[in-house]
């Protein structure tokens, strides 16, 4: 499918030091609002464990595997890398997702 939505779910752990949380939180703000300013970025969402705030989540829909590419390559997505690169506890995780309702750009409007 050309149209396919590109799904990406990223597990972080960031170091439990408070200013590390807020250091990622803070850094990971400034990336998801300019992320939703790119043409191919659908959703991008950012969540934070209720249980261990050391723990997040960010949800990421793209209109296709294109654009997660382009978006890698943004001075935004670059900055973040930066700036939250020494704040983990561990690698990043991303699992990646089929869309299956809407599946497409064309099924979702």
């Amino acid at each position: 499918m050309t149209n396919a939505f590109h799904c990406l779910h990223v597990q972080v752990h960031v170091t439990p030091e408070a200013e590390a949380i807020e250091a990622f939180r803070a850094a990971t703000l400034a990336n998801a609002a300019a992320s939703l300013a790119e043409p191919g970025v659908v959703r991008f969402d950012f969540f934070q464990d209720q249980d261990d705030r050391a723990r997040f989540v960010l949800v990421e829909v793209y209109r296709d595997v294109n654009a997660h590419a382009a978006h890698r390559t943004t001075p935004h997505y670059l900055a973040w890398r930066a700036a939250v690169d020494g704040l983990m506890a561990e690698p990043r995780v991303p699992r990646r997702f089929d869309a299956v309702f809407p599946a497409s750009v064309d099924d979702a409007w």
